[in-house]
């Protein structure tokens, strides 16, 4: 069904045969008169005229979730939003406002399966019926009364539906996204930048769930809903990409965007347009002298990040070599921490290019390390000599042990190479920072598993420090990081994973919100996806649906979530009892090379690059 389908469905405009309402008690014109009164309703707010049913009393109604029989004519569908009123004697009218969460037909009247042909020949007297069941999200007052049987429902007008989502008492709202009735939803800023509550999980299967696509819109929303204020200049987002070259033009225009989604933008009350400040980070082209970036499409404001091997041993960064699978299953992360300790005392810087010599207390000379290589071979040298392996273990340590260290450290000289190295010229910038732009991108899909777990360790860690030496949480660091069950598996340990725990802790206090997305929730640590406020899942695999970790999905969202199409989210946040289904925009930014449009030149030595802004070659399907 095309959108415009959709909002008139969800409007009452498009009919529907019926032979009657289950409890209809005249038609929808004379029931919205009867309700509405005097026109307002609790609160003086504008009362929803849109009469679609009146409440079943076959089926038991609660302050907590009641049913609804449709009006012949009418049809609603699941999220839209209704709301029913009550008046008490103690304490006048009362707004019960909820979601559809259930809708049935079914023929009133017919005993057997095989009546349904009777009946569609017109030998069997039936009634076609239609009901829906509405969970309660708001009752206001708090009165928990149930709604009595007979009593009018509408459809929520605007001033009901944003009571009865709670958006009239969000102070800070950023759009999310648009709802079935093509209505703005909103996520309460309090809950994203830890004044009450942070951090943001996204899950759903890879290639049609549209997860990194929506994090880097709820990103843009917060950027430009003006919801940061004047913080909007200082405030950062750090990115981590692994889907090829796909994210590396934020900044440029989508030239797929048409018309209706630049019209779902103006809804949502967001320009339509790039990202405005971004700037790309990539590791060297193996084996190049110079340590150009290695990427082919973009050419503009993108810089190379490597490790010299003094800020390798200075900064003890041989425990991030050591954080996959078999490492942490392993018994030699005391071997270490002791190695590592070892570097740092003994490294001696060697020139302006990151070299370094490995020479002990007294000892004379020492070998010069040039290359990772160099680096492993001095330390594999030591540890097999027996009267230098008790000075670098610091202990008596089993030689089955060092055997796996080494092995394990020798496996990572072909992914690290490339990242941690003395062999270029010094004096140049090389680290990962966030301070030049507003988006800063770390591309890390040209390098092996291990090289990326080394390389988003050692980043969290630096800006992590970072903001703990600020001693304050402003301005905001956003931390977008895919494939978190990687990073942060449910089992094991490992320095990432101790990382990301101390992010999702105390990360709050700090100004450093992750979004977080992944495949399977299920495989998360656990205790990062309990300090999510806000969690999002996209299409999910069926067996992956029925784990506890969507247990803030009801069954009817498990189910649908199962078949959900690109571009719909299920959303839950801490105010709104019920989960949200969303649909976001096409993306207004390029998401591969080949949508994106050249960028305006912005100064005379741009304009006059014959290369900015070219776009590489992708033929990936698209996000939606």
């Amino acid at each position: 069904m095309s959108e415009q389908t959709e909002a008139a469905a969800a409007n009452g405009s498009t009919g529907h045969t019926s032979g009657r309402a289950t409890a209809s008690g005249g038609n929808g014109t004379a029931a919205g008169a009867t309700a509405s009164g005097s026109g307002t309703a609790a609160g003086g707010r504008a009362a929803s005229a849109d009469a679609v049913g009146r409440v079943l009393g076959t089926h038991a109604a609660s302050p907590l979730s009641f049913w609804v029989g449709l009006e012949p004519g009418r049809v609603v569908q699941l999220d839209d939003v209704v709301v029913t009123r009550r008046d008490t004697p103690d304490y006048g009218p009362v707004l019960v406002a909820g979601v559809v969460s259930a809708v049935e037909a079914r023929h009133e009247g017919a005993g057997f399966d095989s009546d349904v042909f009777l009946i569609a020949d017109g030998a069997l007297p039936a009634a076609v019926v239609e009901r829906a069941e509405v969970r309660v999200t708001r009752v206001e007052p708090e009165v928990f009364v149930p709604p009595l049987p007979g009593a009018p429902v509408y459809r929520a007008a605007s001033g009901d539906r944003d009571q009865a989502l709670y958006f009239d008492v969000m102070d800070r709202r950023v759009p999310m996204g648009l709802g079935r009735d093509g209505r703005p939803m909103y996520v309460n800023f309090d809950f994203l930048d830890g004044t009450r509550g942070a951090h943001v999980s996204i899950s759903g299967v890879s290639g049609v769930a549209t997860k990194t696509s929506f994090a880097t819109f709820l990103l843009y929303s917060i950027f430009n809903s003006g919801v940061l204020g004047a913080e909007a200049a200082n405030t950062k987002a750090l990115i981590f990409s692994v889907k090829g070259e796909d994210l590396l033009f934020l900044d440029h225009a989508n030239t797929r965007l048409d018309a209706a989604a630049t019209a779902q933008y103006a809804r949502l009350g967001l320009p339509a347009g790039p990202f405005g400040s971004v700037h790309v980070f990539a590791p060297p082209r193996p084996r190049d002298p110079n340590g150009v970036p290695d990427v082919s499409a973009r050419t503009r404001d993108v810089s190379a990040y490597y490790w010299t091997l003094a800020e390798f041993c200075a900064e003890e960064l041989l425990r991030f070599v050591f954080t996959d699978a078999d490492d942490e299953r392993a018994q030699y992360s005391l071997l270490v921490g002791q190695v590592a300790a070892r570097l740092q005392a003994w490294a001696e810087p060697v020139g302006d290019s990151g070299a370094v010599r490995i020479r002990r207390p007294g000892e004379e000379g020492g070998p010069v390390c040039r290359t990772f290589g160099d680096l492993v071979d001095v330390i594999g040298a030591q540890l097999a000599d027996e009267g230098t392996r008790a000075v670098w273990t610091g202990a008596p340590t089993p030689l089955g042990t060092v055997n796996a260290f080494l092995r394990r450290l020798r496996g990572a000289v072909r992914a690290l190479s490339p990242i941690v190295r003395g062999d270029l010229p010094g004096g140049r910038p090389h680290g990962i920072g966030t301070s030049g732009a507003q988006v800063s991108i770390v591309d890390l899909h040209n390098l092996p598993d291990r090289a990326q777990r080394f390389v988003v360790g050692v980043t969290l860690r630096g800006e992590f420090a970072r903001k703990e030496s600020a001693g304050t949480a402003r301005p905001l660091l956003f931390v977008v990081l895919d494939e978190l069950n990687k990073y942060a598996p449910r089992e094991g340990e490992s320095p990432i994973k101790e990382i990301l725990l101390d992010v999702a802790e105390r990360g709050r206090s700090l100004g450093v919100i992750l979004i977080g997305a992944q495949q399977t929730a299920s495989e998360v640590e656990r205790r990062i996806v309990a300090n999510c406020s806000v969690r999002i899942a996209g299409r999910l695999d069926p067996a992956e649906a029925t784990r506890p970790e969507y247990g803030w999905l009801p069954a009817t969202g498990r189910d649908r979530a199962t078949i959900a199409r690109p571009g719909t989210m299920f959303v839950t946040q801490p105010e709104i009892p019920v989960p949200l289904a969303v649909t976001f925009p096409f993306p207004a930014w390029a998401t591969r090379p080949a949508e994106a449009a050249a960028r305006p030149a912005s100064s005379p030595k741009a304009a006059a690059d014959p290369f900015a802004g070219l776009p590489g070659a992708d033929d990936d399907i698209p996000p939606f």
